[in-house]
């Protein structure tokens, strides 16, 4: 099947076999490894994306399904060559242990910002829910989604 949507900014078009994952369309067919496979079941939210600006789990979600879309992954964020506010945040408060993670809790973290810039830490925590962290616990993770946000109204009131 040909497949066309915006990848980070830029148009895509490639032939994609039916049953394909955006997992695998990502990481094997166009390079992108920031996003990764922690399950393959949904359940960890390693593999989070961001696509219309609502956070899914790509291994569940096949390629087909992205047709037209815009999709964003964790190489998306940065830009100008700088970290996002929300990476640069994670760094600053220790929210980052092995990183295998991060990918998943960056892309859910950026759809909760999309939908609500003044998140409370019960929202910041209720999106986060479904992604889950071996190693740093979750306090600094949520320190670090509430830091952003702040980051990024002080970007746009200035």
């Amino acid at each position: 099947m040909r497949l066309r949507f915006r990848l980070n900014g830029r148009d895509v078009e490639l032939d994609v076999p039916p049953g394909r994952r955006l997992l695998d369309l990502l990481r094997e067919d166009l390079g992108l490894i920031g996003t990764k496979e922690g399950c393959g079941e949904g359940e960890c939210g390693a593999c989070t994306v961001v696509v219309d600006g609502q956070p899914r789990l790509s291994c569940l979600t096949l390629a087909i399904h992205v047709e037209g879309k815009e999709v964003l992954t964790v190489e998306g964020l940065a830009q100008r060559g700088g970290l996002h506010p929300l990476q640069e945040a994670f760094v600053e408060t220790a929210g980052v242990q092995c990183g295998f993670c991060t990918p998943g809790f960056l892309m859910a973290a950026y759809a909760l910002l999309l939908r609500n810039p003044h998140p409370t830490p019960a929202e910041v925590r209720e999106w986060l829910s479904g992604n889950l962290c071996r190693c740093t616990g979750y306090k600094q993770i949520e320190e670090a989604v509430l830091r952003a946000a702040e980051k990024l109204r002080h970007v746009q009131e200035a």
